[in-house]
């Protein structure tokens, strides 16, 4: 998993055996990147779109490429694509036609491939500058949003599609579009913020189902009570939809407070003994009407890590951050982190 060449090295991988191996060359832990969209932004993307982070797809793709560097440069061994809210049914409702909007979900994986090319050219380059600069195996993990982010209504936050929306329906949805960003090579598809279990469901049925698919794939659920999922599900149930798909090889948590974290990594070691994910949010609440941020309602990059080996200890495997995260953030988990303290082994 995760090469040092632009080639995907990842195998069929449909037990955990690859995914185990990456972390046993990371040391036992490794690193995951941060928020995109905040990043975006303070590059000086305009992100007001229902396209979100995705938008700069379209308008500035350099700047995507410049924050999965500054991740890399910080010590993530995992880069997340920009395709979180990259869907083709969004980008045919800006009047893309369905080649050019499966152009622009492979674009998104092509971009962070790029990025880790370059990251390894400038680690032969040496002069590190107070840069994380290794060679080591790193992973590009397709985003794959839920249908809820597509919306873009912040229902990925409550889980709620209505009554009408059924099981068949959701994997139609996401079919081509998960066909489309497998064919572009990445290492690992990573299915984000799923916030009912009908969807772990969709997700898990369509793994099973597109034989061509042999990428492994992780499942993050988010919570917003420490108990269920964002829809009122059972983060257990949905815990033991993941551990039951023989493509997922990790389980685990996002976009979620870091103060319920703890306990859903207990809960999740009730049903699963697949490595755990957790790449928290920074705590501060979402305003789905507003479409902003509440400022000072969540916890320092200081208090953020505070918690990294607490984690670590309870069973994470896997750890960075999700929403308003930075580089800085995951600077701070890699260097918290006993095993990183030294560099990781080559591959």
């Amino acid at each position: 998993m995760g090469s040092r060449s632009s080639s995907s090295s990842v195998e069929t991988a449909s037990s955990s055996s690859s995914m185990r191996e990456f972390l046993r060359q990371a040391g036992g832990v490794a690193v995951v990147d941060g928020g995109l969209a905040t990043e975006l932004e303070r590059h000086g993307a305009d992100l007001n779109d229902p396209l979100w982070s995705a938008k700069c797809l379209l308008t500035s793709s350099h700047l995507i490429r410049t924050v999965h560097l500054d991740y890399l440069e910080a010590g993530a061994d995992i880069i997340i694509t920009a395709s979180y809210q990259a869907t083709i049914q969004g980008f045919e409702a800006k009047g893309f036609s369905t080649e050019e909007s499966e152009s622009l979900l492979r674009k998104s994986v092509e971009i962070a491939r790029e990025a880790r090319d370059i990251y390894y050219e400038r680690c032969s380059e040496g002069s590190c500058d107070g840069r994380v600069l290794n060679h080591r195996p790193i992973i590009v993990a397709a985003s794959v949003g839920s249908y809820g982010a597509y919306l873009a209504d912040g229902s990925e936050y409550s889980g709620d599609y209505g009554e009408a929306m059924t099981l068949g329906a959701l994997k139609e949805f996401h079919r081509r579009r998960v066909q489309v960003l497998t064919e572009a090579g990445p290492d690992l598809l990573a299915f984000e913020t799923i916030p009912n279990k009908l969807e772990a469901q969709a997700f898990a049925e369509l793994l099973e189902e597109e034989e061509d698919i042999k990428l492994p794939a992780w499942f993050c659920f988010n919570s917003k009570d420490g108990v269920n999922v964002v829809s009122g599900d059972s983060f257990l149930e949905c815990a033991s939809v993941a551990e039951s798909c023989k493509k997922v090889v990790a389980v685990g948590i996002n976009c979620t407070p870091p103060r319920f974290i703890h306990g859903l990594i207990t809960t999740i070691k009730k049903v699963a003994t697949k490595p755990i994910v957790i790449y928290p949010n920074s705590g501060e609440s979402y305003d789905a009407d507003r479409k902003e941020w509440v400022q000072n309602t969540g916890v320092s990059d200081e208090d953020f890590v505070s918690y990294v080996n607490k984690w670590c200890e309870a069973g994470a495997s896997l750890v960075g951050g999700c929403c308003r995260t930075t580089p800085n953030t995951i600077r701070a988990i890699y260097r918290t982190i006993p095993s990183r303290s030294t560099s990781p082994p080559e591959q």
